[in-house]
């Protein structure tokens, strides 16, 4: 059969195509025909389809001629062969239709079957007569039961050490609890060894109310409390660092904006905290759960006090900083004004400065009216000395109207930017002489060096009288050195005095000029006169221990317009 198609295939291709040139050539026609008799262009059409329509009938009639021998095939019992894929189609469905009819009648029968013994079921409960006292008990053991089972449970109670901890489903869940209570406490503290005291749990099942049954949860918070290890809370961090916990939601975040709320006014445009500030829900260590006034205690104080060093005989700022394992450069800087060439036994240092543990910065917008400095023109003047000036007519200072955003940290201001600034009034420029002469060597600078090498044992203010005729209040230091010492004037200037002087013994004093004056008590040797000059750090007396004095030292005073003030707020 297989043979036949594949024979007769082309042979319909054929025809097929026969008809395709059949259509061409009767288009060509018409169209040649219209051209030449327009008249009749009507006529050409219709014998054209009188043509298709008699090809069409001849292909129609053979079709019905072979569906007529297959139904003749069907009737004589011979089984019906094509080679078309139409009539193969046709023959499968046709031999499909028996069998498909008995599986639609099986289903019937089975169907009916059914119904039948549904209706058999339901007369036989009609027929049942039961007595309604018989019911009613019936039904009431239902309800009861079920009432019994929608309110009780089995379950297990839990107790630790002594202390109950609730009820919950099952032992399984206790297992559970201490395991992950367990992984959480050696994660939490570090240690890897730790395991909960498994003899002193006990547990018993009971029926219970289902409302009494707790969730593993609740078990795990309760024994968490009860061991006393760990706790499950809110945690504070500051820089990664836990600081304080507590178990109520929302506190710790009440809190830090009631620390923010104690620095912004009005006219903030920002607040926040300069450190990085995280609140983690987890376990933590039991030590850091706190009340939450202990908690905003804590968090408006220090976590680290302020150390402070008395210097001693023989230290050295290197030895100090790394006596507390900060650098030099860190030394110097927590002590400004310090030279680093020269301590004094009884110097106070610092150490460490208190730290906050949050620091709040508020950013502030602010108007006002600022002051514009006014540029200064010099002019030469060879009658003044250099470095002198005189001012021949003065500046004035200009207006102008800021908008600034004002940086606070703490409450203390830390920056300034100038958002907008308009001009209200210009400066007026500052006209100044300027001195050109050559300053002499004994000018003063102005300035003060330290008259001598040594340690200072005693300092400006009141004391205790070292030795009979000794000041209660002393208006100078002392600055104590072996015997000989030199001692250099502390600026240059004129000598007033050098000579004996009371209890002072051998004295030098020296004019520096605008109001100041110096003076270097209890000398051994004087080496300079009263109306000579000195220039600063010339060698003017020796160390000794003339006069009112319990040992070799040198009394150093600083005046101005005769009052004596503290050396150590002009000494570098």
């Amino acid at each position: 059969m297989n043979r036949d198609i594949q024979e007769k295939t082309p042979r319909e291709r054929r025809t097929l195509r026969q008809l395709w040139e059949l259509l061409k050539q009767n288009l060509k026609d018409w169209a040649w025909y219209s051209k030449e008799h327009p008249d009749r262009f009507t006529l050409d059409i219709q014998g054209g389809i009188r043509r298709l329509a008699g090809f069409l009938g001849e292909r129609i009639g053979k079709l019905r001629r072979d569906i007529k021998r297959l139904a003749r095939r069907e009737r004589e019992n011979e089984f019906p062969e094509s080679e078309r894929g139409f009539f193969q189609l046709l023959l499968f469905v046709w031999g499909s239709l028996p069998r498909a009819a008995a599986e639609v009648g099986a289903h019937l029968r089975h169907r009916r079957r059914r119904v039948h013994a549904r209706e058999r079921r339901k007369g036989r409960w009609e027929n049942v007569k039961l007595h309604p006292v018989a019911f009613l008990s019936a039904a009431l053991v239902i309800a009861a039961l079920a009432v019994t089972l929608s309110l009780y449970t089995l379950g297990t109670a839990v107790r630790y050490d002594g202390t109950d901890l609730g009820t919950v489903t099952s032992k399984r869940a206790v297992n559970a609890v201490i395991d992950k209570l367990e992984k959480v406490t050696r994660q939490t503290l570090g240690d890897e060894s730790y395991t909960l005291d498994r003899q002193l749990m006990e547990t018993a099942t009971e029926i219970v109310p289902r409302s009494g049954l707790e969730g593993r949860d609740e078990l795990e918070t309760k024994l968490s409390d009860k061991i006393g290890l760990v706790s499950y809370g809110y945690v504070l961090y500051v820089n990664d660092e836990p600081v304080v916990a507590t178990t109520f939601p929302g506190a710790l975040e009440e809190l830090l904006e009631q620390m923010k709320m104690g620095y912004i006014t009005a006219n903030t445009v920002d607040s926040y905290f300069e450190e990085n500030v995280e609140i983690r829900q987890e376990y933590v260590d039991a030590s850091y759960m706190m009340n939450l006034g202990y908690i905003a205690e804590i968090l408006n104080e220090t976590k680290q006090g302020a150390v402070t060093y008395k210097v001693k005989s023989g230290d050295t700022y290197y030895g100090i900083a790394d006596q507390y394992g900060i650098s030099l450069k860190e030394l110097l800087a927590l002590n400004p004004g310090y030279n680093v060439n020269m301590l004094h036994v009884g110097d106070q240092l610092m150490i460490s400065q208190a730290v906050p543990y949050l620091t709040v910065v508020n950013v502030e917008r602010q108007n006002y009216i600022s002051d514009v400095p006014y540029q200064i023109e010099y002019q030469d003047d060879a009658g003044m000395y250099q470095g002198e000036t005189k001012v021949i007519s003065a500046g004035q200072y200009g207006k102008a109207d800021v908008t600034a955003n004002v940086t606070y940290i703490n409450g203390e201001e830390k920056a300034r930017e100038v958002v907008a600034s308009v001009t209200l009034r210009n400066s007026v420029t500052e006209l100044q002489k300027r001195g050109t002469k050559e300053r002499p060597t004994w000018y003063p600078s102005g300035s003060f060096g330290w008259p001598c090498y040594g340690s200072i044992t005693d300092y400006f203010g009141y004391r205790s009288a070292p030795t009979y005729g000794a000041s209660t209040y002393h208006e100078g230091i002392d600055i104590s050195n072996s015997y000989g010492t030199p001692i250099y004037a502390s600026d240059g200037g004129t000598v007033t005095r050098s000579s004996w002087f009371s209890g002072f013994g051998y004295y030098i004093e020296i004019s520096h000029g605008n109001g100041f004056s110096t003076s270097y008590g209890h000398n051994s040797t004087l080496l300079v006169s009263a109306g000579e000059h000195v220039y600063k750090g010339q060698l003017i007396a020796y160390m000794g221990s003339t006069g009112i004095s319990t040992g070799s030292h040198c009394d150093f005073r600083i005046y101005v317009n005769g009052t004596p003030v503290d050396p150590l707020n002009y000494l570098p």
